[in-house]
């Protein structure tokens, strides 16, 4: 039986039903000109039995973190995910719920996104959030965009450390927009705060991203300052698991913070989704991208959640609309409420720590063997660049020919690194796991 079965008399019945009497009859306004004539080299019908078995080995073939040590990082990252998560967020109310065109009808939805805000305005040492937006690189460029609209200027002065994949999405917003952007060369890992304030005359924003695609930490303040002397916005993108260690980069005079939040309680699942946060000063409220959730009291003096404001095209007319982002990824964002709220702020701290130590503890044992070294000497976190004694497609192959998944080859989208590893290593990591890795690597020295 098939898995998906219509038989004959249920198609005679829908065709009847519509008043069409064969197929024929129903495609007939399609010219035949353009019709496939030809047969489909189609297989044959599984039954739910047989596809269920199918679907299974096929999925036995892709390489897992679950099976695999894995240190792959570059914007997507395995750690630990509770399973007051999954149970919480799986909820029939959100797995079901959609863009509220009659929010205040969502209460739930909405007190779970004011929550959202309040708790990414505390880790980003800001005023106010948004209710989240698509993914980390968007959530980059919609503050670009903010910056210029802000401003009335169009330059952008970009530190080339930025994630790649966020830099293509910059430029491809951008490059009908008449807008120049300066890219800035790192050296040894990192923005050049003086490279930086030369280039800043004119600018509507300085982008920086902390830590930034090699894993390394930018002097934050003195970029934030560089670009406050210029009269100029410093917009950053960070890694929000970072933000349990070092200082709020709203505290260290950063204008507007981004980033993608899928380590706040998603998994991986093979690169997405994942959502983009983004926190920003008071003055830029509206400003902002996206839906705000305020909160309020209704005529009975109840606590009630609204829309604040709904500054997306498809709720005000199209010329107003601060940005043309349309939605957002509310489900996944409420995974990092219930994920933070789990942890709580002494059990994030600890994470934070967890994963420095390890990082630093697997740093130091890859550049002791012989061959490799650190391939920068700024401080790091989570993340690190290792230059290998041989090229890093070469490393990632052996490694992968002994069930390891290495990491991140730089060459890839930094021309004159291909002996350049960016390594991830976080609290999932554990020491059998890395010494495999140091095991393999030495074979290699």
């Amino acid at each position: 039986m098939p898995y998906i079965q219509n038989t004959d008399a249920d198609r005679a019945h829908m065709l009847e039903t519509i008043g069409a009497r064969s197929l024929e009859e129903l495609f007939e306004d399609i010219p035949k000109s353009i019709r496939w004539t030809g047969a489909f080299d189609i297989p044959e019908a599984l039954s739910e039995l047989e596809l269920a078995d199918a679907v299974n080995r096929l999925a036995l073939k892709n390489i897992t973190s679950s099976c695999r040590p894995t240190f792959l990082g570059a914007g997507i990252y395995r750690h630990f995910v509770p399973e007051l998560v999954n149970h919480l967020a799986g909820r029939s109310e959100f797995v079901t719920a959609y863009t509220p065109y009659q929010p205040e009808a969502s209460q739930g939805a909405l007190q779970a996104f004011f929550e959202y805000q309040t708790m990414i305005c505390m880790l980003a040492g800001l005023d106010i959030s948004n209710a989240s937006m698509y993914d980390g690189a968007t959530a980059l460029t919609e503050s670009a965009l903010m910056a210029i609209d802000l401003k009335r200027k169009k330059k952008i002065v970009l530190s080339a450390a930025v994630h790649p994949e966020y830099k293509q999405v910059l430029r491809t917003y951008l490059q009908h927009a008449g807008v120049e952007i300066v890219e800035i060369p790192a050296e040894n890992g990192v923005t050049p705060v003086d490279a930086a304030l030369s280039s800043l005359e004119g600018a509507a924003a300085l982008v920086v991203q902390s830590p930034n695609f090699f894993g390394c930490i930018e002097d934050v303040k003195s970029l934030s300052a560089a670009a406050e002397a210029a009269g100029t916005l410093c917009a950053l993108s960070v890694d929000p698991i970072s933000l349990s260690v070092l200082e709020a980069p709203g505290k260290q005079g950063v204008h507007i913070v981004t980033g993608e939040g899928q380590a706040l309680g998603t998994p991986m699942n093979f690169g997405g989704p994942g959502f983009g946060f983004m926190a920003a000063r008071s003055e830029f409220i509206r400003r902002l991208p996206g839906r705000i959730v305020g909160q309020t009291e209704d005529k009975a003096g109840r606590q009630a959640y609204v829309l604040t404001f709904q500054t997306r095209e498809q709720h005000i007319r199209r010329a107003r609309a601060t940005s043309n982002i349309c939605t957002n990824h509310a489900l996944v964002a409420l995974r990092a409420v219930v994920y933070l709220s789990a942890l709580g702020r002494t059990g994030f701290k600890t994470l934070g720590k967890l994963v420095a130590a390890k990082s630093h503890q697997a740093a130091e044992m890859i550049a002791a063997i012989p061959g490799f070294e650190a391939a920068f000497g700024a401080p790091f976190f989570k993340e690190f660049t290792i230059r290998c004694p041989r090229p890093a497609a070469e490393v990632n192959g052996i490694l992968l020919e002994k069930g390891i998944v290495g990491g991140y080859e730089a060459g890839r989208d930094f021309p004159g690194s291909e002996h350049h590893m960016i390594f991830a290593v976080t609290e999932m990591t554990t020491d059998y796991e890395l010494n495999l890795l140091i095991d393999a690597l030495k074979g290699m020295a």
